[in-house]
Formats: C-alpha cells, structure tokens, sequence
C-alpha cells in the first residue's frame, strides 16, 4: 500500500511543476485507486498482483471513504467563507472575523441563508416584548443566531416561581429586572450582540416611538391589553409583527403583517375574552417546556422574515398541543370591519 502513496506523491508533485491543472491530477490518482480497487474485486485471492498491491478490499474502500470525507468537509467550509465573502458590506460594517465565520457556518452553507441572509441578520434591529416564557428562548436564540440588535422591554423581575420555564434566567438573578437578566445571558452567550433593554412597561405614550426604531416584532405579553397597542401600533407603523400565546398545554402563533396582505392581531381576536376564560399562568398551571417549544418558533420565524426564506406564518396560525402531540396550521383572514387595519381604519388614515 506504501507504493500508492508514492505514486500520489509522484503524480501531484510532477504535475505541480509541470503545471498540470488540479483536477486532472484527482482524477489520475481516482483512476489509480479505482483499478486498484477493481483489481482487488476481479482477481482471486491467491493473485500474486493482489499479494503486491497489498491490503484488502475493505481497507481500500475504507480509505477511499475517508479521502471523500474530508474532500467534502474543506468543500463545506471553503462554501461557507465564499458565500460570506459575497456579502455586500454595509456602510460601518465590518468584515466577518475567522471566529465569526465558525460560529456561523451552519447558517452561511444553508442556501436559503447564506452569506447575505446572516449579514441581514447582523444588521436587523428585533424588539421582543416580554422577557418571559415565550421570551426566554425567543431572546436566547435570536442572539445565538446573529441578530445584531435586540430590543427587550418588561417591567417585571426574576422570581423563583419563573424558573422553571424561563430558561434565560438564573436562580442568582432572582430580585433583579428581567431586561438586564436577560441581557446578561444574550451578551454572555453571543458578546458581538447590541441590546437595549427597557425596564418598564409598554404604554400607549412611548410605544409608538420604541417600536419605529427595529425592524420586527416579536410579542411574548400575557396580556390583552399590551397585545393590542403593540398590534395596533405595528400596524400602524407598517412593521411585522410575530405574536404568540400560551395555556397550559397549549401554544398558538401566527405572523401578523397586513401591509402586506395579511390580517392583523385584532382581526382574529376582535375583543379580549372574559378573565375567567383566560386564566394566567400562575392560576391555570403551564407545562415547563412549552414555551421552550413556542418561544422557539417565533425565532425560526424572525430569521425567516429577516432572511426571506421559506414560507412564514403569514395569513395562517400553527397551533400546538402539547399534550396530544398534535399540531396544525388554520388559515386565517381579514376583517373588513376591523377597527385596527378594516376598510374604517384605512379611511381614517387617508383622510
């Protein structure tokens, strides 16, 4: 077998210097290996050319797999640094750094990503109202994957009952504000990440404002109330927006962006229900992982909005059941009579 490799040696090293193109260096020593092989399979045993080759079939196919292997590996990567180089910079951008483009490779040679989807990423501005349940692994997630400014606003704090399913916090930040809980997990798990975390509850006077500045929305409230103003005020400001709810064993989310077509919060739920219909989480009980699972979908879906890839939840509602382990998508459609983004609410507008 030592002879093969020097004639590896042999074939590539006078090719280099005669200047002989790479490829038809490979395929000379693929056809070498390939007679071998064939040589091994067709003549018996007892062939004193097979005692010569030396070795048998399956250590050959063994290490031809393995030459494959790693052929494959320095492709992927040398995929991913092109497609990263491809991107078109940004004014103040800088370029991507080795440790950058390791961190993410497996976005980059995704082909509905690539190198211009993560750079889209690093340059989106992501508000996500409420660093709960459904916030944790949203918040946790977007930073992971890239996004390069997130925005988060809460007025709670960390409590002992909140950790079994708000996994962005540790029991040592319980007393503290979520939004600086949280940061402290986005910087420490992704330190390129720009947050700004607002420790003070969404209202109607400053919503409008904080919102203008990102370019999505993802609510995570537990309440109707703030899921109202920040539907109507995404509207209002043309900005998609990535709602999702909880109950028990039960999760629903929807992509809500009706500048481009699609019904808005308030279409599909016209008026809050009645509060014994609605119980919080603290009196109804809910499962520890489901807002792992929910909160997880609003993420896949920002980089998908962010990106441009794939098929969002636009105009259509995933709801997930925890319990049975069923999950289906509803179609959904707008209102006319919608006070929020209906006929009414478009003739204000214009006049």
């Amino acid at each position: 077998m030592v002879w093969f490799f020097l004639a590896c040696v042999l074939i590539w090293g006078i090719g280099h210097f005669a200047n002989v193109p790479k490829n038809l260096r490979v395929s000379l020593i693929a056809i070498l290996y390939l007679a071998i092989v064939l040589a091994l399979l067709v003549l018996p045993a007892s062939s004193g050319l097979n005692a010569w080759i030396g070795g048998t079939v399956g250590t050959w196919l063994f290490l031809g797999g393995l030459v494959v292997i790693i052929w494959a590996y320095s492709q992927a990567v040398g995929l991913a640094k092109t497609r990263a180089k491809k991107v078109e910079p940004q004014p103040g951008d800088k370029p991507y750094s080795t440790s950058q483009l390791e961190r993410y490779a497996r976005h980059i040679v995704l082909r509905e990503i690539g190198g211009t989807g993560q750079a889209r990423l690093k340059n989106a501005k992501v508000l996500v109202v409420g660093a709960g349940g459904l916030g944790s692994p949203a918040l946790v997630y977007l930073a992971a994957a890239g996004v390069g400014t997130i925005g988060v606003i809460d007025d709670d704090i960390v409590e002992n009952s909140n950790l079994q399913r708000q996994v962005i916090h540790s029991d040592g930040a319980i007393g503290t504000p979520k939004v600086f809980s949280a940061q402290a997990a986005m910087e420490a798990q992704s330190p390129s990440v720009i947050v700004h975390p607002c420790n003070r509850r969404l209202n109607e006077g400053d919503a409008a404002p904080l919102i203008a500045d990102y370019d999505l929305v993802l609510d995570g409230s537990d309440n109707f109330e703030t899921r109202y103003l920040v539907n109507r005020v995404c509207t209002d400001l043309g900005k998609p927006l990535i709602g999702a709810a909880l109950t028990q064993w039960e999760g629903q989310i929807s992509v809500y962006d009706p500048a481009n077509g699609t019904p808005c919060y308030q279409c599909i739920f016209p008026q809050a229900p009645d509060p014994g219909l609605a119980p919080s989480c603290a009196e109804a009980g809910v499962l520890g992982p489901l807002p792992g699972v929910v909160g997880s979908l609003m993420a896949v879906e920002a980089v998908k909005a962010i990106c441009g890839a794939g098929e969002g939840l636009r105009g259509r509602m995933l709801l997930y059941d925890a319990l049975y382990a069923d999950t289906r998508i509803i179609a959904l459609k707008s209102r006319p009579d919608c006070p929020v983004c209906g006929n009414a609410a478009k003739d204000r507008a214009n006049n």
